[in-house]
C-alpha cells in the first residue's frame, strides 16, 4: 500500500463532520481515534453467526422468538467476546432489552411488539455506550450508526491478522462447512427416500427452513451482522457523549427565578381549588353541567395533562439551571417552589386518569384510551422522580431512572396484554349493557382470542371473524398468544355471523 493510499484511509477513517466549510472532530477525549485496534477472531465469528440466525429465522412481519434468538446473539457478540468485562449496570440493561424482545414471544399485537423493539433498542444502546445525561443517552441510541468506518478498519485489520497468523483461516472454515452441508443434504435425501423411520428422524433432527425472500433476508442478515460487530466494537472502544451535554447553567440572584415559581404556582393552586368539583366530580359533574358530554369531559383532561406536563418539565429544566446550589436559602426555596409545583401537576394527572376512567366505562376500551392511561400513569412516575431529584438536589441519576421506568413500564404494559383487557372489558360490558362494537373488536390481535371466545354466538364468530392463525409454525417461529389461539379456534371453530347482528 503506497503512503498516499495510507494517508486516505487514515483519513476516512477519522470521525470527521463538516461544519460552516471546515472539519469538524469530536471533542478531545470524548472518541479516541483507532487505528490499530483488531476485531477478535471469536467477534467475527459469533457475529456471523448473529447475522446467520437473523437470515434463517427472523422475519420481521412475523412476531415471534426469532427476535429474542436475534438479541441473544447480537448481545453475545457484544458483551461475551470483547473486553472489558461488563459491569453490573450493563448487564441489568442488556436483560433489559432482551427482555423486550422477549415480549414478542408472548404477545402478538403488532404495535405492542414496534414500541418493545424500539425500547429494546434504546436501552441495549445504552447498555454498550452508558451515558448520564440527556444528552448522552439520546446519542447512545444513534451510535451504532457512527461506527460504519471504524467497524469496517477494525474488521478489516482483524482479518488481515487471521491471514498472516498460523491458526485456521475463516476461508477455510467456510469452505468445509459448505462441503459439509452439501454432502449431508445429497446423501440425506437419498437415505430419506430409502427408509420412512430414518425420514422421520432425519426430519426432526434438520429444522425445515423456510427461506422466503432470500435478498430481503441476506440483507437482514448483514445488517444483524453488522449490529453485532458495532456493538462489539463500541464496547472496545466506548465514546463518552456525556462531554457534549450541555454545560451546568449560570446562577442568577434568588428573586429572579422564585418571583415566577411563587406566581405560577399560586396560579396552579388557585385553578386546583376552583376547579376540586370539576377535577373529581366525576358522574355528577357531568350529568348535572349542560352540554358537557363525557367525551368533552375525557378531552379537556387529556389536554390539560398535556399542556401541563409540558410546562411543567419546561420550567423545571429552567430553573434547576439558575438556582445556585452551593445557597442553602436557594437550596431550600427551589425545593419548596418546584416541590409545590411538581404536587400540584400530581393533582392534575389523578385528575385526568380518574377522568379516562369514567369515559373507558361509559363508552368501551380501545387501545388509544388504553394507551392513554398507560402514558398518564407514567408521567405521574416521572413527576415523583422530579420531586426525589427535587429533594436531594441532584438530578444526575434522573435520565437514566426515567429510561428505566419506560422500560418497567413497557414489560408491565405487556404484562397487562392490553389487547386481552380491552377484549375482556368489552365483553364484560356487553354483558352488563348489551352494548359492543365487533367491527373493532375483529381488528385486535390474537392476543384478544381468549376472551373474545366467551362472547355468545353470534356475536362471538362476528368479532373472531377472520382472526389469522396460521397452521403450525416451525420452533423459531412460536409466538404463545398464536399458539393458544390456535388452540382455542381448533376446539370451536369460527361460525356464521349473523348479518342482522349490528351491535
Amino acid at each position: 500500500m503506497s503512503a498516499e493510499t495510507m494517508n486516505r484511509a487514515m483519513t476516512a477513517a477519522r470521525p470527521e463532520m463538516v461544519r460552516g466549510g471546515r472539519p469538524w472532530r469530536w471533542p478531545r477525549g470524548m472518541w479516541r481515534q483507532d487505528h490499530t485496534s483488531m476485531a477478535p477472531r471469536a467477534t467475527l465469528a459469533a457475529a456471523l453467526g448473529a447475522g446467520a440466525i437473523a437470515t434463517l429465522t427472523l422475519q420481521v412481519t412475523v412476531v415471534s422468538i426469532a427476535y429474542l434468538l436475534t438479541g441473544v446473539a447480537v448481545a453475545a457478540t457484544a458483551f461475551a467476546t470483547v473486553r472489558p468485562r461488563p459491569t453490573g449496570l450493563q448487564i441489568g440493561a442488556a436483560l433489559g432489552a432482551l427482555a423486550l424482545l422477549a415480549v414478542a414471544a408472548v404477545r402478538g399485537a403488532e404495535w405492542l411488539i414496534t414500541l418493545c423493539v424500539v425500547a429494546s433498542w434504546v436501552v441495549g444502546s445504552v447498555a454498550l455506550v452508558g451515558g448520564w445525561t440527556w444528552t448522552g443517552l439520546a446519542l447512545a441510541s444513534t451510535a451504532v450508526w457512527l461506527t460504519p468506518v471504524r467497524v469496517t478498519g477494525w474488521v478489516r485489520r482483524g482479518r488481515a491478522r487471521l491471514r498472516t497468523g498460523r491458526g485456521v483461516k475463516p476461508g477455510r472454515v467456510l469452505a468445509v462447512t459448505a462441503i459439509s452441508v452439501v454432502l449431508v443434504l445429497v446423501f440425506g435425501s437419498l437415505f430419506v427416500s430409502a427408509d420412512p423411520q430414518f425420514a422421520e428422524l432425519f426430519g426432526a433432527v434438520v429444522p425445515d427452513v423456510k427461506v422466503t425472500n432470500p435478498v430481503g433476508r441476506l440483507i437482514l442478515g448483514f445488517l444483524v451482522m453488522g449490529t453485532a460487530l458495532a456493538g462489539a466494537y463500541l464496547r472496545r472502544r466506548t465514546p463518552r457523549f456525556d462531554a457534549l451535554a450541555p454545560r451546568p447553567g449560570r446562577p442568577v440572584a434568588r428573586w429572579e427565578w422564585a418571583v415566577p415559581l411563587a406566581l405560577l404556582d399560586l396560579l396552579f393552586a388557585t385553578f386546583v381549588a376552583v376547579q376540586v368539583r370539576v377535577l373529581f366530580g366525576g358522574d355528577d359533574h357531568v350529568q348535572d353541567t349542560d352540554d358537557l358530554t363525557y367525551a368533552d369531559y375525557a378531552r379537556q383532561g387529556f389536554w390539560q395533562l398535556t399542556a401541563v406536563t409540558v410546562l411543567t418539565l419546561a420550567v423545571i429544566a429552567v430553573a434547576v439551571r439558575k438556582v445556585d446550589r452551593k445557597d442553602a436559602g436557594d437550596r431550600l426555596s427551589a425545593r419548596l417552589l418546584l416541590g409545590a409545583l411538581c404536587v400540584l401537576t400530581l393533582v392534575i394527572v389523578a385528575s385526568a386518569v380518574h377522568r379516562m376512567s369514567l369515559y373507558e366505562n361509559e363508552f368501551g376500551f380501545t387501545r388509544l384510551r388504553v394507551s392513554v392511561m398507560a402514558t398518564e400513569l407514567w408521567l405521574g412516575v416521572v413527576f415523583v422522580l422530579l420531586m426525589v431529584a427535587g429533594v436531594r438536589m441532584s438530578a444526575r441519576w434522573l435520565p437514566r431512572a426515567v429510561l428505566a421506568s419506560v422500560a418497567v413500564g413497557l414489560l408491565g404494559f405487556a404484562a397487562l396484554n392490553p389487547d386481552g383487557y380491552i377484549a375482556e372489558r368489552n365483553v364484560q360490558r356487553y354483558a352488563d349493557t348489551g352494548d359492543i362494537d365487533v367491527g373493532y373488536l375483529r381488528g385486535l390481535s390474537v392476543d384478544a382470542v381468549p376472551a373474545l371466545d366467551q362472547l355468545p354466538e353470534p356475536a362471538r364468530s362476528c368479532a373472531l371473524l377472520g382472526m389469522d392463525v396460521d397452521d403450525d409454525p416451525v420452533w423459531f417461529e412460536y409466538n404463545h398468544a398464536r399458539s393458544r389461539a390456535r388452540e382455542i379456534l381448533r376446539a370451536r371453530p369460527v361460525g356464521e355471523c349473523t348479518p342482522t347482528f349490528s351491535r
